[in-house]
């Protein structure tokens, strides 16, 4: 036999075995839906006409506290396409693009190592570069039908119908079967005509959806599968409705989840798994990818920082479950959320700004103009105003007493013990994944990897030279923002940011912003040497002043908090970095955000704004009219 035959029938017998282990592993199906949360028959809404969600439970575990991690779609993905927290590879703001580290695989290759045939109809939008091929097919027809006769299958299939941009839209009358007049408006939406038919031409999608639903669930039925197929079906985020998605609140990550084990796969499920019943289990995106893994009988890899909730590899409950905001299109900020299943604990990073910030593609949505044009009329009540407002530094709700999270009691002796064991929570969570929230975007995409080929990501680089301590600048921005701080404290940030090496900008950043964030407090004659040291730090001396970001938060807050000659040192900085073709997308951005929270002080600067590149071939073509939103709504502002 010639050493050319004997390799051919090496791969031929390897094949085999391969095939006859995969032949024994369940199908997978993933139904899912967007904008959508468990606002369904099955999960107690009686506004809600679901039926065959309300069927599928029926046969299925109903998880009654499942998180999407991020409240908008491509942070969330990719939450669940890594199994990776989106903020511990530098990929939480919407519609990023960064690498994964050498040899860090998505779970569908993964799947398919293990001859599973895995695809994916049709939405992909994730913020990290694919390390190869990952699906056997990903479009409008891909189909678990194409596969091999015999193989396995990891079939996705996701239906848009729910989407924000659909509660917008014109619908047909035949579709229109819930009464505006009957829908519940939560407490912190007003009660008006738009609210209420925004509300529910939601649920009228959500009925459309799950129409398509019935429809996928058939397919499976009639194609004699659906006694091999464990069956998931998930909302996607938070509903489209504003103060629900892109805000990482309950209200914006809780999800529905259903899964459906067949009989002959049931030793696969958990103590806590009860077919036609539901679970407490905390569960959210970053443990799908292990817990898909577990069902297949593979090993979740040890880069996975989610829990197995299912399957051969299953882990005990977890005690928390956490979310995050980044930059929500073009608008920049940091919040993280922990909840225990009952309190949800809230840190604003950014207090300064608004829970409303302008995004072009929210204020599309009714509810959101006539919303704001309430609050500009002073007709809205405490709990309807708080979103066009500033942020608190911390947030806490109880769900069982205020399921609509407006009523903080961060500020409550009597859930004092509560607050301080989320936090804690919180802060062992950032150690723990290296959240890289704390690294503005500009600081992200400005590292250049070192000499390594290929070079480091972040993710590598703070865990190789072990410097970074997500706890210290978590504190650093935690004193910076409040009031009560110490002078010297604040000034010790700012004076010595050398000590905290090659991460010193970051110290001066978290601190400037959180004296942006405190108002003109620090800017009176007592605090004469804080301003100092900020006006300082935009220009060349500035410690590290490389990094943009730094700089335009400094020009932001004197040009905010200071007198006319402050003002007229900062606008120049900012017009500087608003530049998209000279600075790069995301110092543009920052610049572009500041000059817009300036109002009125921009005025002068109309001109030359004007004037600005609105697009760079630099930008990426997701990204590509953020910078164009920015300079059109500064304009209109100051017109």
């Amino acid at each position: 036999m010639s050493e050319r035959t004997s390799a051919l029938l090496l791969l031929l017998i390897v094949a085999c075995c391969s095939h006859v282990a995969a032949a024994d592993r369940p199908n997978i199906l993933w139904i899912t839906s967007e904008d959508n949360g468990p606002h369904l028959g099955c999960y107690g809404d009686e506004y809600a006409t679901t039926p065959n969600l309300d069927a599928l439970a029926e046969r299925s575990c109903r998880y009654l506290r499942c998180w999407s991690n991020a409240p908008v779609c491509a942070p969330a993905r990719t939450a669940i396409i890594t199994g990776m927290y989106s903020t511990s590879l530098g990929a939480e703001h919407m519609r990023s693009m960064v690498r994964m580290p050498e040899g860090f695989l998505l779970y569908p290759q993964y799947l398919r190592e293990a001859g599973h045939y895995c695809t994916n109809n049709s939405k992909e939008d994730y913020n990290v570069v694919k390390p190869g091929q990952v699906w056997d097919e990903s479009s409008k027809n891909a189909h678990w039908k194409n596969r091999a006769e015999g193989q396995p299958f990891f079939a996705i299939f996701n239906h848009t119908i729910s989407h924000e941009s659909q509660i917008r839209n014109e619908i047909d009358e035949k579709d229109r079967i819930h009464d505006p007049a009957k829908v519940r408006v939560p407490a912190y939406h007003p009660d008006t005509p738009e609210v209420r038919k925004d509300w529910a031409q939601y649920y009228d999608r959500l009925t459309m959806m799950d129409a398509q639903v019935g429809e996928t669930l058939r397919e499976l039925e009639e194609a004699g599968l659906a006694e091999e197929t464990i069956v998931f079906y998930y909302g996607d985020h938070g509903s489209g409705m504003p103060r629900n998605k892109r805000w990482p609140y309950n209200s914006g990550l809780h999800v529905p989840l259903l899964v459906h084990i067949p009989d002959k796969w049931r030793d696969l499920a958990t103590d806590d798994f009860e077919t036609g019943g539901a679970s407490d289990r905390l569960v959210s995106f970053v443990d799908l990818a292990p817990t898909v893994l577990s069902l297949c009988g593979i090993e979740p890899p040890d880069h996975m920082q989610g829990h197995a909730f299912l399957g051969e590899h299953a882990v005990q409950p977890q005690p928390y479950i956490h979310g995050f905001r980044g930059r929500m299109d073009e608008r920049y900020d940091m919040v993280r959320s922990v909840t225990d299943g009952r309190y949800v604990y809230i840190r604003n990073y950014m207090p300064h700004l608004e829970y409303g910030q302008y995004v072009s593609y929210m204020f599309q949505t009714p509810t959101t103009r006539v919303w704001k044009e309430l609050f500009d009329d002073g007709e809205l009540n405490e709990a309807q105003s708080q979103f066009w407002q500033r942020k608190p530094p911390e947030e806490l709700y109880d769900l069982e007493s205020d399921p609509d999270e407006v009523v903080n009691l961060a500020d409550s002796p009597e859930h004092s013990e509560v607050k301080e064991r989320l936090i804690e929570a919180l802060i062992e969570h950032l150690v723990r994944i290296r959240d890289l929230g704390f690294f503005s975007e500009y600081h992200l995409h400005a590292y250049s990897g070192g000499d390594r080929e290929p070079p480091l990501t972040r993710y590598e680089a703070v865990r190789e030279y072990d410097l970074y301590n997500p706890r210290t600048f978590h504190f650093v921005a935690v004193y910076s923002t409040d009031p009560d701080s110490p002078q010297d404290r604040i000034k010790a940030y700012l004076n010595e940011c050398a000590r905290f090496g090659p991460y010193e900008d970051l110290a001066m950043y978290w601190a400037v912003t959180g004296i942006l964030g405190q108002g003109g407090h620090h800017f009176t004659e007592n605090h004469r040497a804080l301003h100092n040291i900020i006006k300082d730090s935009i220009a060349d001396e500035a410690c590290n002043p490389a990094f943009a970001s730094t700089r335009i938060v400094a020009a932001e807050a004197l040009a905010t908090h200071g007198d006319d000659e402050d003002l007229e040192a900062a606008l120049p900085v900012l017009m500087e970095y608003a530049n998209v073709q000279e600075h790069g997308l995301y110092a543009a951005m920052y610049a572009l955000n500041a000059l817009d929270r300036l109002n009125e002080k921009a005025a002068p600067l109309a001109d030359e704004m004007s004037a600005l590149p609105r697009e760079s071939d630099a930008v990426p073509r997701r990204m590509g009219d953020y910078i164009e939103r920015l300079i059109e709504k500064i304009l209109a502002d100051v017109d």
